[in-house]
């Protein structure tokens, strides 16, 4: 595909009461554009948390444990094939244990075999299991069959999760889910890891009130953070003040040393150093790596990698989870070059795409559409579905979309307008996984276009950077680059602060063809260093150019102890 440069944009300041704030003026301006306005919303304090009692029946979840571990019953937590769902998984049995449970299993469907949470396959497989109370951690609120399955065999379950609720909920025993209809927690934005965290906050409360800890240690649960900080980040949810707490938490104890050894050997593989780990090393580095397992294998190989206690097995854990990872890669861009030549062999009216791209490919990976969906909206920047062969005449969608249009929302509207059309579906905002007929695909496509026509503007359909302005010559230090970096966690719906300006092109070469190396001169004559992975290389380089216009993020080059400014290039235009 040509590369065509995305529209620069300042963002719109969200409040004046930002510029009012004791801080920097680089990052005054920052945090108007994200609609700071008070001190309070950049605590980061564990104690600034909101309390679990916002949570709508998290009372009725506890009391259901602290009778389970007064009676020992037999607990099977059944976990979702994502980092999010791996993380969970790991935070409770970790927590569970740690409060004195002693009979724990964990089950996460293969996604091949038996799909997505709780269904009813996964419900009998529980109650073969043995289970007295299932525990769901990262789905469920859609499970009414499943959790309809268990009941029968008169097994109690506990539903956790944050993904939206239809309009029929699951008959457990007690459901945590802080976007259930009627609950009042502030954060509508907590990862599945999060609310499995909050549900033991909630039992050691409610231990505290029976005395239980005089018979035994209190769990310091604070060294649960780690992994609800990994799995908050790689789910992509919003970092709202709430989030962004759980994740510095986080990311504090890491860069402090105390990090688990499952968590220590991604680190270790991913070529990153724990002492100085980001936000964006979990969801470029570690995430990906996790995930891979419940993409063409078996979650149950990432959990035991993160609840590993011992670091030569996690080390080894993560070694196969890196190997899964390579070839996760591998297939992704075979089939992202198979999907753009067939987008470009296809004619459309007028030269134009449609407004939704939908994409199916019979040899395609169930396990990568999603990352494929995703990369094809970063190149033509609109939603796009992209299908894989199922099981009985079936495609297993995802959907990944832009920001504008809700594509849940979106499929619920198809799935009214047609019934039928639609087997099941569910998500979020900005990606979700759906399942149709085969011989259903085209009828889907048609009416997937007729309802994109109501979301979709051209003004949605333009791509934009947003940036936060022009960085004056003398910001561009180390100093303010490093001032930027602590002022995080920066991430979804709190991005990292991106500039735009104008610098002279001094140096320009390629690294393993691919990577654009620079030597860029500033307005007060001062010599940066810049680079800009997979650049545009059927432009660049470019030895006629002298002038360019940059959109970057300031970045600090470590290299042999050294640290040097470094322009991260987003985007670059010659002048």
């Amino acid at each position: 595909m040509t590369y065509s440069p995305k529209k620069l944009q300042v963002r719109p300041v969200q409040t004046e009461a930002a510029f009012l704030l004791p801080v920097h003026p680089v990052l005054q301006r920052v945090y108007a554009h994200r609609g700071i306005a008070l001190p309070e919303q950049l605590q980061r304090s564990a104690a600034h948390l909101l309390p679990y009692q916002q949570l709508k029946g998290i009372d009725k979840a506890a009391a259901l444990l602290v009778e389970a571990l007064a009676q020992q019953q037999k607990i099977v937590i059944v976990g979702d094939f994502d980092a999010d769902g791996a993380t969970s998984t790991a935070v409770l049995l970790a927590g569970l244990k740690a409060f004195g449970f002693l009979n724990l299993q964990s089950l996460v469907p293969n996604r091949f075999a038996f799909g997505y949470g709780l269904s009813p396959q996964m419900a009998e497989l529980a109650v073969a299991e043995g289970a007295e109370l299932i525990i769901t951690v990262d789905n469920g609120i859609s499970a009414i069959e499943g959790v309809a399955v268990a009941k029968k065999a008169g097994v109690k379950v506990l539903v956790t999760d944050h993904h939206l609720a239809g309009s029929e909920l699951p008959a457990a025993d007690a459901i945590v889910n802080p976007n259930q209809p009627g609950c009042s927690f502030a954060s509508k934005a907590l990862a599945g890891v999060g609310v499995a965290f909050y549900l033991l906050l909630a039992l050691r409360a409610a231990l505290r009130d029976e005395g239980y800890f005089t018979r035994m240690p209190e769990p310091n649960l604070a060294e649960l953070l780690d992994l609800v900080a990994l799995g908050t980040v790689a789910d992509v949810v919003p970092l709202d003040s709430n989030n962004r707490i759980l994740v510095h938490q986080g990311l504090q104890r890491i860069r402090a040393g105390k990090v688990r050894p499952g968590i220590q050997a991604l680190i270790d593989v991913a070529n990153r150093k724990a002492s100085k780990l980001t936000a964006q090393d979990f969801g470029f580095a570690l995430a990906p790596r996790l995930n891979a397992a419940g993409r063409l294998d078996d979650m149950s190989l990432g959990i035991a990698c993160l609840l590993s206690p011992d670091i030569n097995n996690a080390r080894r854990l993560a070694a196969e989870l890196d190997s899964l990872n390579l070839s996760r890669r591998e297939i992704e861009q075979g089939m992202q070059a198979e999907a753009l030549a067939f987008l470009q062999r296809l004619s459309f009216k007028d030269n134009e795409l449609p407004d939704c791209l939908c994409l199916y490919q019979s040899d395609w990976h169930q396990g990568v559409i999603g990352i494929l969906a995703g990369r094809v909206k970063e190149l033509y920047h609109r939603p796009v579905i992209a299908f894989a062969k199922g099981d009985d005449g079936e495609l297993k969608g995802s959907a990944r979309s832009i920001h504008g249009v809700h594509i849940r929302d979106l499929l619920e509207e198809i799935s009214t307008l047609h019934p039928g059309l639609i087997k099941k579906f569910g998500g979020h905002a900005m990606a979700a996984g759906l399942t149709i007929a085969e011989q259903m695909l085209e009828t889907f496509v048609q009416a997937l276009n007729q309802v994109a026509k109501k979301y979709l503007t051209p003004e949605l359909l333009t791509a934009v950077i947003y940036t936060d302005g022009e960085l004056a010559a003398e910001h561009l230090t180390t100093d303010i680059a490093e001032l930027l970096q602590q002022a995080g966690p920066w991430g979804q719906a709190f991005p990292e602060p991106v500039f735009e300006g104008r610098f002279k092109l001094v140096q320009q070469r390629l690294l393993s063809e691919k990577h654009l190396k620079m030597v860029l001169q500033a307005s007060d004559g001062k010599l940066l260093d810049a680079i800009w992975f997979n650049a545009d290389n059927k432009s660049w380089p470019n030895a006629s150019v002298q002038q360019v216009q940059l959109a970057y993020q300031l970045d600090i080059n470590d290299f042999r102890d050294q640290q040097n400014l470094q322009l991260l290039v987003r985007q670059m235009v010659a002048l």
